[in-house]
């Protein structure tokens, strides 16, 4: 009776762990597919941000399938797949549903999968199912490996290349990633209530900041006096555009109708955000 006793509060406690913490830090490392060549590798960027990449050797060279991120935001937690070849380059998200020891992801309006499920069975064990929500289940079985130790990338021609810099940033095999680009528009508001004015501008300002600080917003600044209606520029990491639509609604100017707004898809270096932390150390006075 004792082994299966063990075993029961062995697996009880990894149950009462995860119910406890709904962000699967546990990924942290690398990970290897039982019988194949295939493995998943996860860093942690932040407390509650993880970013990987699932890859297999072959001929001694590491050639990457697809970039994954986890991230929660507020009160959601997302799992980004970002597949090499599929979806003209743009990441899939999922939503977390937990449910006991096993962390459950699902996009109803994907077609394939709909369901990705991460199961720790234990702290070196794990399960993968990828599932359309009916009959369709596949099932991976990984175990936390050390990483291989490979040759040079024979496709690498950049001497500078930072593999696990272009994984921290989602870069493409060019560097580059998907962005949203704004442009800020004159409104058709024409109040001359300059109080009223002021206060909008500061809660621009204010939504300025908000969108810095959740790591949405990487480029802002106004245009000089031109012959058209341009106000000034955004660039946002978000790339869907109902919700770069969410996060300027909340841009106290626009919603005033004093600003108005062209969202277009911009492609650029992935290497942008890196400016952020330097653009806080250079400014003498607030806006």
């Amino acid at each position: 009776m004792k082994p299966h006793l063990f075993i029961f509060f062995f697996l009880s406690g990894i149950s009462s762990l995860l119910a406890q913490n709904t962000f699967p830090d546990f990924l942290i490392g690398t990970w290897k597919q039982e019988g194949k060549n295939n493995y998943e590798h996860w860093d942690q960027l932040q407390k509650n941000h993880l970013r990987g990449f699932s890859y297999s050797y072959k001929n001694d060279r590491i050639h990457v399938s697809e970039y994954l991120s986890i991230k929660k935001t507020k009160d959601s937690v997302f799992y980004g797949a970002t597949v090499i070849g599929q979806n003209e380059g743009q990441e899939v998200l999922f939503q977390l549903h937990q449910e006991n020891n096993s962390y459950i992801f699902s996009n109803p309006k994907h077609d394939f999968p709909k369901y990705i499920t991460y199961t720790l069975i234990s702290p070196n064990n794990m399960t993968v199912v990828v599932s359309d929500g009916g009959q369709k289940n596949i099932t991976f079985y990984f175990t936390k490996s050390e990483p291989k130790t490979i040759a040079p990338d024979s496709t690498i021609q950049n001497p500078e290349y930072d593999p696990s810099l272009a994984q921290k940033l989602n870069a493409d095999p060019y560097g580059m990633k998907s962005y949203s680009f704004v442009v800020l528009k004159t409104g058709t508001n024409t109040s001359t209530d300059k109080n009223f004015i002021k206060q909008c501008f500061e809660g621009h300002m204010k939504n300025i900041k908000k969108m810095v600080s959740e790591g949405q917003l990487i480029v802002a600044g106004p245009f000089g006096k031109n012959d058209k209606t341009y106000r000034g520029i955004f660039i946002l990491q978000e790339t869907d555009e109902s919700k770069v639509k969410t996060l300027l609604a909340e841009d106290a100017a626009i919603k005033e109708g004093f600003l108005d707004f062209e969202i277009l898809p911009w492609y650029g270096s992935a290497a942008l955000p890196e400016y952020l932390p330097f653009s806080d150390k250079v400014w003498k006075l607030s806006f």
